[in-house]
C-alpha cells in the first residue's frame, strides 16, 4: 500500500530558491508593464501626424489597448486551464518570439492615408495591423506570470495579487518617465530601438520564469493548488459586478481627460496626469497593507462626487489650477473606491485569471463608452456626469442606519426634482433666481448626496439618485443661460458662444478663443456689410501686419494658402482678385464656419468657399511647388498643438511651396507652450530667416487680442517693410536648443520655457 505524503513530508524549496523565484517573476512582470505602457505614448506619437495631432487619437488608442488587454487576458486564462506545465510555457515563448520578428515598431506600410470620415475605426485597424501582435503578447504576461508563480510552490503563491502592484508600478513609471525623461532626450527611432531591446530582455526573463516553473517540485505545487481546490467559484452576479466596478473608473479616466482638455483647459500632455492617477490606484489597492484604507475611500467617495458637482457648476475659468487639481483629486478618490471594491472581493488564486478577464472586459466596456460611443452620441462631454453618477453604484450594498428617518426619501426627492426642474422650461422670477444661484442649488444637492451617503451608511441608490439630480440641474440651468451651442467631432468639442450683451459670436475650444465676429454695434444696431476680422486676425495684429507687408512688397494680388479655418475670419482678409486656398482637417469646423447663424465671414467674403479636407501635412504636400506668395499656418486646436506641423520637415514642405519671394506666417499664440523659438529653429534648419511679433493690443474688450506670430522667409527683402518695423524682431535660433523634427520634439521644454518666461 502506497502512503500519501503529508505537507510536512514533502521537500520544501529552499529559501534561496524562493528569493530567486520572487526576484525573477517580479522583474519579468515589472519589465512587461514598463514596455506595455511605454509603447502606448511611443507608438501613438508615431501615429499622431496621420490625424492632425488630435487629442482624440489618445482616447481611441486607449480603447484599442484596453480591447487587446482583454484578448491577452483571455489567452492567459486559456493557457492556465491546460494541465501540462510545459505546453503553456512553450506556446507563450513561441508567441513572444514571433512578436519579436515584427520589431522595431513601425506603421503598417499598406494602410495608406486616413479617410475623410470614420477616423476611429481606421485608427483601430492601423493599431491592430502595426502593433497588434507584440502588444497582445505583452498584455497576457501579467495574469499568466501570476498563475505560473502560484504553481512554483513559493510561500506567497496563495495570494499573488501583490505582483499586480508591481505591474502597475512599472506602468506608472513608464507613463511618467515618457514626457519627463524619454521624449526630451531620445528621438523616436532611438526610443524604438531601446523598446525593442527591452522586449528581448523580457523574453529572457519570461524564459527564466518558465524554467523556474518547470523545475518546481510537482508535489509542492500540487499541494498548493489543493489548498484552494475547494474554494467555490465566483457567482455570475459577482463577476458582473467586477465588470461594472472596472468599467466605471475606466470610462471616467477618458471622460475626465476629455473634460479638462476641452471644457476647462487644454494643457499639453494633460492626459498623462489622470492616467497616472488611475494606475496609481491599482498599485495602492493591491498592496498587502494598503496605504489608504478602503473604508476611508468609501467615506470620501460621496464627497468627491459632490466636489465634482460643484466644480461643474462653477465652470473652469475662475481658477484653472484649483479646478484641474480638483477634478483629478476627485477622480482619484472615486477610482480608489471602485478599485478598492475589486481588491476586497477578489477571488482565491485558483480563479485569478478569470478575475483579470472580468477586469479587462470592464475596462474595455468603459473605454468603448467614453472613447467611441459618447463622442458620436453627445454634442458635449455628457459621459463625464453620467459616469460620475454611476460611480455611486460602485459602493457596497449595506443596511441603512436609520431606515425610519429615510423611508420618505424617494417621495421627497421627487418633490425636489419637480420643484427645481419644472421652472427650467418656464420664464419668470423663479427661473431667473435659479439661474443666478445655480452654483448654490446644484452644490447644495450634491452635498446632500454626500451627507446621505455618510448618514445612511452609504446607500448607493439614494446617493446615485441625488447626484443625478444635481447633475441634471447643472444642465437645466447652465452658466451661459442657454447662449452656448456645442459641436463635437473626432477632433474635439467646440462651443459657439453668444456674449451676454449679444454683441459678439465667439468660437471656443475649452477656454481658448479661436475666432469671433461682431454682430451688434455699441448702440445696439446690427453690423452690416463686410465683417471686420478681429481676435488674432485684426489688421493691426501680427497676422494682419504680415499680410499687408507681403501684399505691399509684391504690389500685385497674392496667392495664399491657409492651414486651419477656425471661424473663417481670414476669408475677409483677402482682397478682390487674390487667390486664397484653405486646408482643414475637421469637416464640422467647416460646417460651423459656413453657417450664417454662427458666423458670416465665409458667406460675405468667400461664398464659393471649398476647402481641402484632410490633414494638411498630407494634403498640402500635394500642392505644386513654388506657387504661394504667403502660407499662413493657423491649425492649432486649442492649446493641444499638432506637432507635425511645426517640425523641420514640415517647414521644408512650406518652403518648397513658396514662390521665389514668398513667406511663411506661423501663428504660435499659446498659454502653455513657448513656440516662437521652435519655429525660428525649424526655419533656420531650412536656411530661412525669422521675425517675431508679440505685442498686446490692449483691446481685449473688443475681442482684439495679443498675438504671437513668426514670419519666416529666404531673404530679408522677401518680407518688405516688415523687416525694418520696430514691432518685429529678427530672431536667431537659441544656442544649444535642439531643432524639432518628425523624429524628435520636446513638449516639456516648451512648457518650461513658457513658465520661465511667463505669459
Amino acid at each position: 500500500m502506497t502512503s500519501i505524503a503529508s505537507p510536512a513530508a514533502v521537500a520544501q524549496p529552499s529559501a534561496a530558491r524562493n528569493r530567486l523565484v520572487l526576484v525573477v517573476y517580479t522583474a519579468a512582470i515589472f519589465v512587461s508593464a514598463l514596455l506595455l505602457f511605454s509603447v502606448q505614448p511611443l507608438f501613438t506619437k508615431m501615429v499622431l501626424p496621420r490625424l492632425g495631432g488630435s487629442p482624440a487619437v489618445w482616447s481611441v488608442a486607449m480603447v484599442f489597448f484596453q480591447a487587446l488587454l482583454l484578448a491577452g487576458y483571455a489567452y492567459a486564462h486559456f493557457l492556465t486551464q491546460l494541465r501540462s506545465r510545459v505546453i503553456p510555457v512553450a506556446i507563450h515563448l513561441l508567441l513572444l518570439g514571433f512578436a519579436l520578428l515584427s520589431l522595431p515598431l513601425s506603421i503598417a506600410g499598406h494602410w495608406g492615408d486616413p479617410p475623410t470620415s470614420g477616423y476611429a475605426v481606421w485608427l483601430l485597424g492601423l493599431f491592430a495591423a502595426s502593433i497588434g501582435l507584440p502588444f497582445f503578447a505583452l498584455a497576457a504576461n501579467n495574469p499568466l506570470l501570476q498563475a505560473w508563480f502560484v504553481r512554483t510552490g513559493h510561500p506567497a503563491g496563495p495570494d499573488p495579487y501583490f505582483l499586480y502592484a508591481s505591474s502597475n508600478i512599472g506602468s506608472f513609471l513608464a507613463l511618467l518617465s515618457y514626457p519627463i525623461l524619454i521624449e526630451p532626450i531620445f528621438s523616436l527611432r532611438m526610443q524604438n530601438l531601446i523598446w525593442t531591446g527591452g522586449y528581448g530582455l523580457l523574453i529572457a526573463l519570461i524564459a527564466g520564469c518558465g524554467v523556474l516553473l518547470l523545475r518546481s517540485p510537482v508535489t509542492v505545487a500540487s499541494l498548493l493548488q489543493n489548498d484552494v481546490t475547494d474554494a467555490p467559484a465566483p457567482r455570475w452576479l459577482l463577476r458582473l459586478r467586477w465588470i461594472f466596478l472596472a468599467a466605471v473608473p475606466s470610462g471616467l479616466l477618458i471622460a475626465v481627460t476629455a473634460h479638462i482638455s476641452t471644457d476647462v483647459a487644454a494643457a499639453p500632455l494633460l492626459w498623462v496626469l489622470p492616467l497616472s492617477l488611475y494606475l496609481l490606484t491599482w498599485v495602492l489597492v493591491f498592496q498587502s497593507r494598503p496605504l489608504l484604507p478602503h473604508k476611508w475611500m468609501l467615506a470620501l467617495q460621496p464627497l468627491a462626487i459632490a466636489g465634482v458637482v460643484v466644480l461643474l457648476a462653477f465652470g473652469g475659468e475662475q481658477n484653472l489650477a484649483l479646478t484641474l487639481g480638483g477634478h483629478q483629486l476627485c477622480f482619484f478618490i472615486i477610482a480608489m473606491a471602485c478599485h478598492g471594491e475589486l481588491a476586497r472581493t477578489r477571488p482565491p488564486a485558483k480563479y485569478l485569471t478569470g478575475f483579470y478577464v472580468a477586469l479587462s472586459f470592464g475596462g474595455m466596456v468603459g473605454g468603448l463608452f467614453a472613447g467611441l460611443i459618447a463622442p458620436f452620441t453627445f454634442s458635449w462631454v455628457a459621459e463625464y456626469p453620467i459616469l460620475l453618477a454611476m460611480a455611486a453604484l460602485c459602493r457596497p450594498d449595506v443596511t441603512e442606519r436609520w431606515p425610519r428617518l429615510t423611508r420618505w426619501y424617494w417621495i421627497v426627492l421627487a418633490a425636489i426634482a419637480i420643484a427645481l426642474l419644472v421652472p427650467a422650461a418656464m420664464t419668470g422670477k423663479v427661473t431667473t433666481y435659479l439661474e443666478d444661484h445655480r452654483v448654490y442649488v446644484a452644490g447644495a444637492v450634491g452635498v446632500l448626496a454626500a451627507l446621505l451617503a455618510l448618514l445612511l451608511n452609504g446607500d448607493r441608490w439614494k446617493v446615485f439618485a441625488t447626484a443625478a439630480l444635481a447633475l441634471v440641474l447643472i444642465r437645466a440651468y447652465p452658466a451661459d443661460d442657454g447662449r452656448i451651442e456645442t459641436v463635437r467631432s473626432f477632433f474635439g468639442v467646440h462651443k459657439i458662444v453668444v456674449t451676454s450683451d449679444g454683441h459678439y459670436h465667439v468660437l471656443m475650444h475649452g477656454t481658448t478663443i479661436h475666432g469671433a465676429q461682431k454682430y451688434l454695434n455699441a448702440d445696439g444696431s446690427k453690423v452690416t456689410g463686410r465683417p471686420e476680422p478681429i481676435t488674432y486676425y485684426h489688421k493691426d495684429g501680427g497676422i494682419g501686419r504680415a499680410i499687408t507687408a507681403i501684399r505691399e512688397r509684391k504690389g500685385a494680388p497674392l496667392k495664399v494658402a491657409v492651414i486651419g479655418v477656425g471661424s473663417g475670419t481670414l476669408t475677409c482678409a483677402a482682397e478682390p482678385g487674390e487667390d486664397w486656398k484653405y486646408f482643414e482637417i475637421d469637416q464640422t469646423m467647416v460646417d460651423t464656419a459656413s453657417d450664417p447663424k454662427y458666423f458670416s465671414y465665409i458667406k460675405n467674403c468667400a461664398p464659393d468657399f471649398k476647402p481641402v479636407i484632410g490633414d494638411a501635412r498630407l494634403t498640402f504636400a500635394k500642392e505644386p511647388d513654388g506657387v504661394y506668395d504667403l502660407i499662413i499656418v493657423d491649425a492649432y486646436s486649442s492649446d493641444a498643438i499638432p506637432i507635425h506641423l511645426a517640425t523641420e520637415e514640415a517647414m521644408a514642405i512650406y518652403k518648397a511651396k513658396l514662390a521665389p519671394q514668398g513667406a511663411v506666417v506661423m501663428h504660435v499664440s499659446n498659454r502653455h507652450l513657448e513656440l516662437e523659438s521652435v519655429v525660428v529653429g525649424i526655419a533656420d534648419a531650412n536656411d530661412m530667416k525669422s521675425w517675431v511679433y508679440n505685442e498686446d493690443s490692449g483691446r481685449d474688450d473688443e475681442y482684439i487680442f495679443a498675438t504671437d506670430v513668426v514670419v519666416s522667409a529666404r531673404e530679408e527683402a522677401d518680407v518688405g517693410k516688415l523687416a525694418s518695423s520696430n514691432k518685429w524682431t529678427e530672431t536667431e535660433p537659441t544656442d544649444g536648443e535642439r531643432v524639432w523634427t518628425d523624429d524628435y520634439s520636446n513638449i516639456l521644454g516648451a512648457v518650461y520655457r513658457r513658465l520661465r518666461d511667463g505669459e
